[in-house]
């Protein structure tokens, strides 16, 4: 492009002087284009042909690219001996922002920054669970997975809709509305009922069984003391009814845990009555069982003690293939009755009680790793007590707001003398509690009436023609989509938005009064709701929703760790439940504290079970219970860089990959992207442990098409080499060689350890800048000397969730006006972010 034809292009695209303009010419000219031209064009940049189009994205691109790059000191290279004075590049970086930004201004003038999209499946669950007062319902799961963009599901560009999509909606809707009204139909009354462990049939199954023989036997006790005839079946399994007394104290024990998902020790003869909130307890104890003489790997339930620990116990429902965690406790050695809490089941669903820490046997030839030389561990339970189901207000809410006061029949027919009267009185009120805004808009009420009536001339009945209308409407555009006019939002807009930020869920009634009454556009008023929101339990939907994308903890399954290289860790759910909660407790403690966001990368506490605390090496923590823990001062541990949860979703289950976790932080922590690799093999790592990821990637570096990036991500990434595919300290490598003894030892699955220590980790690192760094400790300090950085990035990632669209160019100024506002609190940037014209605008 000739210097005349770069100055026509911008002086059409900005409203920038002729001065500036001849200017921004000029300097591209002088320093960029001798060798990104027609004849050389690294990175693919051509800026002798590059127009300047900012209405095309790909162009856009490209020049945000340029300004980036001179910003950063990147380019011209350092190498390069004409260079421009810092006064010359700030006025170069100042005339094209001001007409990149310009030329944004103008799209956001006539469709707004955000675009229409429509509800995520978390946030269409949340709404269903709030507008029908059914916090039971599990919906989620009925979609086809959400897309992500921007690291969120909550963009446009992520939310397509299918078919699929429109036909689960519906179906989803269709079913949520029954459950409800299967609520108002099964109403049996609170009782408080005890089921015992020996009438508990797969319990029962487990004792003197052909196929639960050694580990995986159940066996009758009595307090310390084994019943050798109930186990021969020579006496009765219980002494039932007539002895109530004892009827308490019998107990079955056992020293295995079960499986996710099979979950054999379950309590069969319970089965929610209907879907609602249930209060739940366990009797039981702790022992100990010696070995068998001649066997001594298995266990000898004839020779009993009392336990030497407490067993940390998590409860997990149990219907079909959908296991959920709903509660834990600590079972000790003194035989005790212990509260499991309030839970939510659905109808139908049992409850199980797992002995987390005892091992998971996997065939063939286990052995118990926890057997020691004068035995093991075990545990015995007694009974079950189930309270409820629980009732108040809310129970039937959401009959009411369907049905009115409509009788519902057995038969689940709601009768009604006048349908005429009851569909428009019934759909006019259900419309208005679920339009956004304050009346339901009568083209609405029309249509959807209309579609009740012509469902019952169809010959349905008024009931399934009302849940006919009431499924269109949640499945209908209007419930669905956002799509706001451009500029500023009005209360009702605002509202919404505020609701999906801090709730995924629609406005509740207090928030929507105060949208009626046009409060919402007053600063203290929208900070009060923001307040009063954050403190309601269900902004713990906003921490999980976040870290869910932010962070990838919504990824903790896609890995298991390899059965050969790591069955120390294969099957331990408590430990992958406990590192999940970590990092959600440890963002809700930044929130709720107004922490500052420098905990992202350390901090000096965090949030520990009695299981992730022995991961981390962290002495002192007794019990399943998560709580904050002080860190010793030596600690690598304290920020999300070393959690668990992090170090798992960013490893593969057998190997670790600088390359991915050094990409982790520069993307998730520092907020710089790192572009797509080119067309290069991917780096294989060795399982032998003949040779180090280092290594390999030392050979990668060299190719000049990966030295650009890979020079930054690489080394934060050689940092976490020090920690495994589960986030434990290593200091070694592990390898599979048959080659090679093994390590002695067993798994969690019964199994003998495969593995051997390899080559040494080296976790040393130099960044971009030529600052070098020993272990994590050190690049962690490193990275705290630009807390504005990592604040910029997390305001970044907040907007991008808050608002549902990206982070334009023209929005980084008003992100800066955020961060440099004052104190860098988390709590406050949400604050800031909820004031902006940003959150307030569309």
């Amino acid at each position: 492009m000739t210097r005349w034809s770069f100055y026509l292009l911008f002086a059409a695209a900005s409203t920038l002087r002729a001065a500036e303009i001849e200017g921004a010419a000029a300097f591209t000219g002088r320093y960029c284009t001798g060798c990104h031209n027609t004849a050389g064009h690294p990175g693919g940049l051509d800026l002798t042909s590059l127009t300047f189009e900012p209405g095309k994205a790909a162009n856009f691109a490209e020049w945000v690219k340029v300004h980036d790059r001179l910003r950063a000191g990147e380019m011209p290279p350092k190498a390069m001996t004409k260079r421009p004075e810092p006064a010359e590049l700030a006025a170069f970086l100042r005339t094209l922002s001001s007409s990149l930004s310009a030329a944004e201004a103008k799209t956001t003038a006539t469709v707004g920054r955000v675009m229409e999209r429509r509800l995520n499946a978390y946030e269409y669950e949340n709404a269903l669970r709030d507008l029908l007062h059914a916090p039971w319902l599990q919906l989620k799961g009925q979609f086809p997975q959400d897309g992500e963009a921007f690291r969120s599901n909550k963009v446009s560009t992520a939310l397509d809709v299918s078919h699929v999509h429109v036909s689960r909606y519906l179906s989803a809707a269709d079913y949520a509305i029954r459950q409800v009204m299967s609520v108002q139909k099964t109403r049996p009354p609170t009782t408080t009922t005890r089921y015992y462990a020996r009438e508990q049939a797969t319990l029962t199954n487990k004792i003197n069984t052909r196929n639960q023989q050694g580990d995986r036997a159940a066996y009758p006790v009595l307090g310390l003391e084994p019943q050798r005839e109930v186990f021969d079946k020579k006496a009765p399994m219980t002494v039932g009814v007539n002895d109530p007394a004892m009827r308490d104290k019998e107990a079955i024990a056992w020293v295995s845990s079960n499986y996710v998902t099979g979950f054999t020790y379950r309590w069969d003869k319970f089965k929610a009555p209907v879907a609602g909130r249930y209060r739940i307890r366990f009797s039981g104890y702790t022992l100990w069982a010696a070995p068998l003489p001649a066997k001594k790997w298995l266990p000898d339930f004839e020779h009993l003690s009392r336990g030497r620990n407490d067993e940390p116990i998590n409860v997990y429902t149990r219907n079909g293939v959908l296991n959920r965690h709903v509660g834990s406790f600590d079972l000790t050695p003194e035989p005790a009755v212990h509260d499991a809490g309030e839970v939510w089941l659905l109808a139908g669903e049992t409850l199980v009680p797992d002995a987390s820490r005892l091992y998971r046997s996997r065939p063939n030839n286990f052995r118990n790793p926890m057997m020691q030389a004068d035995g093991a561990p075990a545990v015995a339970f007694q009974w079950m007590e189930v309270e409820g189901p629980l009732y108040d207000e809310s129970t039937t809410a959401g009959y009411r707001l369907l049905f009115g006061d409509l009788p519902l029949q057995p038969n689940l027919e709601v009768t009604s003398t006048a349908p005429e009267k009851d569909e428009e009185r019934l759909m006019r009120a259900f419309l208005r509690r679920v339009s956004r805004r304050d009346r339901a808009d009568e083209a609405d009420v029309k249509r959807f009436v209309g579609l009740v009536e012509n469902q019952r001339r169809a010959g349905h009945s008024f009931t399934e023609a009302m849940i006919a209308g009431y499924t269109a409407v949640l499945g209908s555009p209007a419930f669905l989509y956002l799509n706001e006019k451009p500029g500023r939002l009005d209360d009702y807009a605002l509202a919404t938005r505020l609701a999906l930020f801090l709730w995924n869920s629609l406005p509740d009634d207090e928030l929507r009064a105060r949208a009626a009454k046009g409060e919402l556009q007053r600063p203290a008023v929208l900070r009060a709701e923001t307040e009063r929101m954050l403190a309601d339990p269900k902004a713990r939907r906003f921490v999980d929703g976040f870290l869910d994308y932010w962070i990838d903890l919504r990824k903790i399954e896609d890995s298991t760790p390899s059965a050969a290289l790591y069955n120390d860790y294969y099957l331990d759910d408590a430990l992958t439940e406990a590192a999940v909660a970590e990092s959600q407790l440890f963002f809700e403690e930044m929130l709720r504290r107004d922490l500052p966001v420098r905990n992202v990368v350390d901090s000096k506490f965090t949030f520990l079970n009695e299981r992730l605390a022995a991961h981390y090496g962290v002495p002192g923590v007794q019990g399943v219970a998560m709580r904050r823990v002080d860190l010793p001062a030596d600690s690598p541990r304290g920020g999300y860089l070393t959690q668990a949860s992090v170090l798992k979703v960013t490893a593969n289950g057998t190997t670790t990959s600088p390359v991915l976790r050094g990409k982790w932080i520069m993307e998730r922590i520092l907020g710089f992207e790192i572009p797509p690799p080119p067309a290069v093999p991917a780096v294989e790592p060795d399982i032998r442990g003949a040779v180090t990821i280092r290594q390999q990637l030392d050979k990668h570096r060299a190719d000049a098409s990966c030295a650009s990036c890979h020079s930054r991500m690489d080394p934060p990434g050689f940092a976490l080499e020090s920690f495994d595919v589960m986030g434990g300290w290593r200091d070694r490598y592990r390898g599979v060689d048959e080659n090679k003894a093994a390590e002695k030892g067993l798994g969690k699955n019964g199994q003998p350890f495969a593995f051997h220590y390899a080559l040494p980790v080296d976790s040393r690192g130099v960044l971009p800048d030529g600052r070098q760094f020993n272990d994590v400790r050190d690049l962690k300090k490193l990275l705290l000397t630009d807390e504005r950085q990592l604040a910029l990035n997390l305001a970044r990632q907040l907007t991008v969730y808050a608002t549902g669209a990206p982070v334009r160019f023209s929005d980084r100024a008003e992100i800066e006006r955020m961060v440099d506002a004052g104190g860098l609190g988390v709590r406050s940037l949400v604050h800031r972010i909820v004031q902006s014209d940003l959150f307030r605008n569309k």
